[in-house]
Formats: structure tokens, sequence, C-alpha cells
């Protein structure tokens, strides 16, 4: 009989993606789906990207490439990210592996061991605890209500601290919520980091650039605190701003000694990131500004659309999102209630039931540590958007007590 290790059995899959390959199997099956699960822009990747790719793969860049990513790239990288964050980085200290979901995995290899503490801000995005597991540490949840538009405010994070603590994660703007923090919450934040110099923080800023303020960057730790830049291993990557999810590219800035680290934990796992891609994203990097500022316009656009339809839906509390590209309504009035003689206990029961019968899918809440939440992707076409919203309200309007 195989055994399997304890953590493999405590694993479960990423319930987005779940979601997401169940709303494609009833599609297969020929039916009129409208999922709303997955993080992943649906507009294109950007010609120019593509056609450098092309061109790479033209020219024979095929081969292995360097495991902390090619120099072109490191350089640009610490380039672009020194102007935006407002501190100095060498291209000695990026790395760069296939995925931002990689390298946040490397950075918790590498800083956490056996019974160190991850504070985790609740909501989160669904893998940041099952990877602090896998490397040893203990995710400390912290909830995060509306009273504080879902954000950790520095008495909360103050109370979180203890000794074992190793890591704060903190995802801005937010994944699910699209909630930022504002320079006045953060410097409260690195005010407390202060009085704690053992803690460090891993910055998700994959969704950076998608702001929905009219801000052409969200505000960063580093921009209120430059004095903790050593402590702060900065996460970001091709996927969101540039619509490159299936080319798997993600990179972390930071101290020398971490990104060393990352780089020989990645020499021994995977290896390095494709170098035809990573000579795309250098061209991305270079030329791209125009694009992505197109495509932010284009989003802020449908973001006012859909949110102006989800909120017009009776009964449904939505928070107006600051970044990103989700949106994070309530449903705690509708739980208890039934539906065809079904009780929707929680969010998992009120998506389910929503998948199965008006064939909208999206994301529940208690996923991303909040019960009572949906919380759903807006980048479908207007169209798509406003067929999921008829459907979602005729499934609330058949809701009984």
């Amino acid at each position: 009989m195989i055994e399997l290790a304890k953590r493999a059995k405590a694993l479960k899959p990423s319930p987005t993606l779940a979601l997401a390959a169940k709303a494609k199997e009833l599609a297969g099956q020929g039916k009129d789906v409208v999922s709303l699960t997955v993080g992943e822009p649906d507009w294109d990747t950007f010609a120019r990207v593509k056609q450098a790719a092309i061109s790479a793969i033209e020219r024979g860049q095929t081969k292995y490439a360097p495991s902390n990513g090619i120099p072109e790239l490191r350089a640009e990288l610490a380039k672009q990210t020194s102007s935006q964050l407002g501190v100095t980085y060498d291209p000695t200290e990026v790395v760069v592996t296939a995925g931002g979901k990689m390298i946040v995995f490397a950075v918790l290899q590498v800083l956490c061991d056996e019974g160190d503490e991850v504070i985790v801000p609740a909501p989160f995005w669904v893998s940041y605890p099952p990877m602090a597991e896998l490397a040893g540490a203990t995710p400390v949840i912290v909830s995060c209500g509306r009273e504080s538009r879902f954000k950790m405010t520095a008495e909360q994070l103050e109370k979180a601290i203890t000794a074992k603590t190793k890591i704060l994660i903190l995802n801005s703007p937010s994944n699910p919520t699209g909630e930022m923090y504002s320079r006045e919450e953060l410097t409260h934040l690195a005010k407390v980091l202060e009085r704690h110099p053992r803690v460090m923080v891993l910055s998700d800023d994959i969704y950076n650039r998608l702001t929905l303020d009219g801000s052409e960057l969200a505000p960063h730790l580093l921009h209120v605190a430059p004095q903790l830049r050593e402590r702060v291993i900065v996460v970001n990557g091709a996927s969101k701003t540039y619509s490159m999810t299936g080319w798997r590219l993600g990179w972390a800035l930071g101290d020398r000694t971490v990104i060393s680290a990352m780089s020989n934990y990645l020499s021994q796992s995977v290896s390095c990131a494709s170098p035809f891609t990573q000579s795309a994203m250098v061209v991305a990097l270079k030329e791209g500004d125009s694009d992505v500022t197109q495509a932010v316009t284009n989003l802020r656009q449908r973001s006012e659309t859909a949110y102006a339809a989800l909120r017009a839906i009776e009964g449904l509390d939505v928070p107006k999102p600051s970044g990103a590209f989700y949106l994070w309504p309530s449903v705690e009035k509708h739980l208890g209630k039934k539906y065809r003689g079904q009780l929707i206990k929680g969010s998992k029961e009120f998506a389910e039931q929503l998948l199965n019968h008006e064939l909208v899918a999206v994301v529940p809440g208690v996923e991303f540590g909040a019960e009572g939440y949906l919380r759903m992707s807006f980048v479908v076409s207007e169209e798509r958007w406003k067929e999921a919203m008829t459907r979602l309200a005729r499934f609330i309007s058949e809701l009984t007590t």
C-alpha cells in the first residue's frame, strides 16, 4: 500500500483552479456557463511581446537559462522596480523563475523553519496558507473585516506578532477584495514593523499597476518606509499587468542573501524560466508602457460598468474596489435561506447552487478566509457580465426563508 507524505495528504487543490475546471467541464458538455472564477485578464498578450518571443525562438533561445534569470531581464527589473519604489536595486538582487506563484513559494521555503509563524491577513489569496505550511511554518490568520475595508490595521499586526513570527504577507491591491493600502495605513504598519526587527515582509505586488482609482501605481510599504528595504522581499510577475498568465514568469527583489538562497533553491527545483519568455519580457518592460496604459484605461471602464450592474441587484452589499479586477460582494443576508428546498448554509453552498442551476461560476469567500462573500472576476465581456448578473438576480429572487 502506498503511503503518501503528511504534507501531500494535507494538501487540497487550488479552489479557484478547481472551480474553473468544473466550469470548463460543464461548458464542454454544451452548457452555457459564465465563469467569473479565474484571476486572468481576457485581453491578449500584447502583440509586441508575442512577436519578441517568436523572434527569440527563431534566434535559438530555446536552451537552459541561468537559474536566477537572464542578465538583460534582471537589469531591466532592477531599473523599473528602483524607479517605482524609490529605493535602489542591483541586478544581483533580482531572481526570476517560472511564475509569481513559484516565487512566493520559494520565498517561504528559504526564510521559514519549522515552528516559524507567517502572518496572513484575511481575506487572502488562497495559496498563501498552504505554501506557509509546506515550508514548515504555521499560518497565523488575521481576520480583517469591512470596518477596515478588509485591510490589516497596525493594532492587529502588533497583536499578531509573537517571538515565532518570521514573515508578514502583504498583498495590495488585494486578491480577492481589490482593496489597496493607503500611504497612511502603510506608515502605521511600518511603525509596528520597526519595533520587531526579526519580521520579514513578503510584498506581493502582482496587481500594483492595475489600479482603478486613477493612480499610476499602488502605494507601497517602501514608499513610506525605505529603511525597511533589507527586510522586504518584493514579488511581482508578468501574469496580470501584461496578460501573460500562461507564460509563467515571476520575479523577486530584495536582500542579496535571500535572493541568492532563492536562486539556489530554484536551481534545484524548476531550474529556470524559459529564455524566450524572458527575452519577450525585456521587450515588455522597455516598450510596453503604452500597452499597459491602454489596458488599465479599459479595465477602469469595465470595472465601473461591472460594479454598477452588480450593485443594482437587491440584497447585495458591494464594496467598490481600488485595484485588481475583482468584485467582492457580501451575500451574508442570504445565508440560511433555501434555494428550491436546499439550504444555503454558507458561501460555498451559494456558489455551488448558483453554478448548478444558473451556470454562473464564482469563488466562495470561505476559500479566502472570509465567510459570507463571493469573489467575481469582472474581466469578461460586457455582454457575458450582464448575462451573469441577470442569472444571479434570478437566483437570488428564488431564495426563500
